[in-house]
């Protein structure tokens, strides 16, 4: 199934959570935190404006993203998968390699 999410939302994929802590600590599920990062795997054409002209997404498909961590409350399952959908104005910022 292919998702195409509306105006100025965006379909992430949360990366793995992570099961040690940085001194090797190996967590339960009920511990780990879910992260707050992910990849972009859809986006919407755009916010519509005032004036009817349409303001480009500034993410892209393939981009790792930071939201906050009580962004993206719209979770469904595709295909098996958990994917996060959120507006654009959730997301924190883009890491750049």
């Amino acid at each position: 199934m292919k998702l195409r999410p509306l105006h100025d939302r965006v379909v992430i994929r949360r990366s793995e959570e992570e099961t040690k802590t940085a001194g090797g600590i190996v967590l339960p599920g009920s511990a780990a935190e879910k992260p707050n990062q992910g990849e972009v795997v859809a986006v919407g054409t755009g916010r519509v404006l005032d004036s009817g002209e349409v303001r480009a997404v500034a993410v892209k498909v393939g981009d790792k993203v930071v939201f906050g961590p009580y962004s993206g409350s719209n979770t469904i399952k595709v295909d098996g998968e958990d994917l996060l959908i959120m507006g654009e104005n959730e997301i924190l910022a883009v890491i750049e390699k």
